[in-house]
């Protein structure tokens, strides 16, 4: 298997009264099309947004969507979360068709199961998230790569200045997150200028990561950034960043910081030492810019660990997300690529 793909800004529609359903159902649609998919495969990514945010009106009063393109196993797809701050359900209880906590008939999950290659859902007292994947109806039934990504922009803002990028061939997989200096388009730029060095240099290494995108980001306002690298044959992990980008092992039974050095990339800093650590099959990578607070702790969300990693995510950003600056995560589930 061989990965090389770097996240876009992540699509956000608001949905607080019926015409947003509508535009949720649109962004599906143009997304879909973005990625290649065909009209009917469209079609079915259009069904699960407008399910999806019928289900956000009639049960969680209001929410948001937030649909992103993802990567495969030989093909992209569409993913489609929601959050809303309502009572929350049982997604086991929900799934059969006939079964409703709002008085309605109880065929929206169901609908959504039937389309959808990935569903999975949380709910506890600050409401539910639900993601759904949709990838083509011919691609293989493992397609999906067990990682989850957000990458929103600041409010009021367009560009996003926090970047991911993915990689992936049968020795290694290395996980990029960068955080350009401030917000808007300048940062945005230099994020970009960072992702677009790894894209095009062959898998080096953490520290040499670091050296592709501090050329690759020069003559930009520089950033922040982070590179993991996984031995697929050992599980051994080298980790290198400079700056504020924090990351983390994450097990069953606690997780380990992995720390980065001071410096801008793309501007100046002394060196990207590296650290090794090994992490069994199974273990969650979980990086992110600091537009995320740090304190979390996946302790406190007991079963959430053993979720989907898009779920994860989802969930972490909804409760740690600082609210005044660009926001980038990736989770990736270690072991379970190749």
């Amino acid at each position: 298997m061989e990965l090389n793909f770097g996240g876009q800004v992540t699509r956000i529609v608001v949905v607080e009264e019926s015409s947003q359903v509508g535009q949720a159902r649109r962004e599906a649609l143009a997304l879909a099309d973005l990625i290649g998919l065909d009209e009917m495969d469209a079609g079915r990514a259009a069904l699960v947004a407008t399910e999806m945010a019928t289900n956000v009106l009639k049960h969680g009063c209001s929410g948001r969507m937030y649909l992103s393109a993802v990567c495969g196993r030989g093909g992209n797809g569409v993913e489609l979360c929601t959050v809303d701050a309502g009572p929350g359900f049982s997604l086991a209880e929900c799934l059969p068709d006939g079964y409703s906590t709002g008085g309605t008939q109880g065929l929206g999950l169901g609908a959504i199961q039937r389309q959808a290659t990935v569903l999975d859902a949380w709910s506890d007292a600050k409401g539910a998230v639900v993601v759904a994947r949709i990838y083509a109806s011919r691609a293989p039934g493992d397609i999906d790569v067990p990682y989850g990504a957000l990458r929103i922009p600041m409010r009021h803002e367009l560009a996003c200045g926090d970047a991911w990028h993915l990689r992936a061939d049968a020795q290694t997989v290395a996980v990029t997150v960068i955080d350009g200096l401030g917000h808007g388009l300048p940062a945005a730029d230099a994020a970009q200028a960072g992702v677009a060095a790894v894209a095009q240099a062959s898998v080096a290494g953490a520290p040499a990561s670091i050296g592709i995108m501090h050329a690759g980001m020069s003559g930009t306002r520089g950033g922040a950034a982070a590179v993991a690298c996984v031995d697929v044959a050992s599980g051994q992990v080298e980790f290198a960043g400079i700056g504020n980008i924090a990351a983390s092992l994450c097990e069953p039974t606690g997780s380990r910081g992995l720390a980065s050095h001071p410096g801008i990339v793309g501007v100046q800093y002394r060196k990207a030492q590296p650290f090794h650590f090994h992490a069994a099959a199974g273990t969650l990578l979980v990086m992110h810019s600091d537009g995320l607070q740090a304190r979390w702790s996946l302790r406190d969300y007991p079963g959430l660990f053993h979720r989907h990693p898009a779920l994860i995510v989802a969930v972490l950003h909804r409760d740690f997300d600082r609210g005044r600056d660009d926001a980038g995560i990736v989770a990736l589930r270690l072991g379970d690529l190749h």
